[in-house]
């Protein structure tokens, strides 16, 4: 009983993780482009990449946070229209492809051993170079803080004030998201994701309205970014192609085209990985799968999961199957 209780309050904590709140906005942003959009975007690390660089650069030399949280904002905003002029004409697995490509150089970008005095190039940028920033707008003071059975630094690495701070971000665009779905103009995008054809022939401009859900989506991912490397540090490698895969798996996890879908997708992703690992390690012999291979066997059990919820309930937990369609 007393292991049970432990791993139910480990889990517990993962799912409160800075982390796992910044899979939730960078999901809630992926939600915006394809959940209302229709738009395929499998290249959202980008966005939470240029978040980072943008902040993380912009402290690092001298500038306030509130300035580098604007210089972040504006990045993102550059390349999504960079992004999307060209490409938001395209359907389906085009955009897909195209999008994949562009966080991809976004990525070799930032690792680029030419620019190693801007971004660290493949070493990254240190966290303890750009947190103590956002460390010194805490209220809280100095200690430790017991609330239930977790117990953080006030203002740590990973203790309450970011978390406090991740997951209030994570309220309002929830609170954001309902308002949005509410709104004409929400209801705009959801009618170009069923049929664009059909709000283009009422006068609509299909390309403007995509375009405005492409730069929210990317405005949301850049505070992810942000909230992702204050914990830790910049490391390119670190959003590449696997993260977007990560965000995508906790959108349709938790449902697209929802509300809350996303913040319990992101959620149930790490909570599983985490309960796996954990499992793995404790019944199975370290000669038959090491702490790196339940790593990896965690990955492939979320995936397996994923591809059967596809299968069996295309809508994930939350959503609607006669809203949602995958034939976009």
């Amino acid at each position: 009983m007393d292991y049970v209780i432990g791993l139910l309050r480990t889990l517990s904590g993962e799912a409160l993780a800075p982390t796992t709140a910044a899979f939730a906005i960078a999901a809630i942003g992926l939600n915006i482009h394809f959940g209302f959009t229709g738009l395929i975007n499998m290249g959202q690390a980008a966005f939470l990449l240029l978040g980072a660089y943008g902040f993380a650069i912009s402290i690092t030399n001298g500038l306030p946070i509130g300035v580098a949280i604007l210089v972040a904002l504006l990045c993102a905003l550059v390349f999504a229209l960079i992004l999307g002029v060209p490409t938001l004409k395209l359907r389906g697995d085009y955009l897909a492809i195209v999008t994949i490509c562009a966080a991809e150089i976004i990525r070799m970008v930032g690792r680029s051993s030419v620019l190693t005095s801007v971004t660290g190039g493949s070493n990254g940028i240190t966290g303890a170079s750009f947190r103590n920033a956002f460390t010194d707008l805490s209220p809280l003071p100095d200690g430790q803080t017991t609330i239930l059975w977790f117990t953080y630094d006030n203002n740590g690495v990973s203790g309450w004030w970011i978390r406090i701070v991740g997951w209030g971000i994570v309220a309002l665009l929830c609170l954001l998201v309902f308002a949005l779905n509410r709104s004409p103009w929400g209801r705009l995008l959801k009618g170009i994701r069923e049929d664009e054809d059909a709000v283009r022939s009422l006068g609509k401009n299909v390309y403007s309205l995509k375009m405005q859900a492409l730069v929210l989506g990317a405005l949301i991912g850049a505070l992810a970014g942000i909230i992702y490397v204050l914990p830790s540090s910049v490391q390119p490698d670190a959003l590449g192609r696997s993260t977007t895969f990560f965000i995508w798996t906790a959108l349709l996890l938790g449902g697209a085209a929802t509300v809350f879908g996303p913040v319990l997708g992101a959620i149930l992703f790490f909570v599983m990985r985490l309960l796996i690992r954990t499992l793995a390690g404790e019944f199975i012999p370290s000669s038959i799968m090491n702490g790196q291979q339940a790593e990896q066997f965690s990955y492939v059990l979320v995936g397996v999961a994923l591809m059967l919820l596809i299968i069996f309930r295309p809508q994930g937990i939350l959503g609607n199957k006669k809203e949602l369609s995958f034939s976009v």
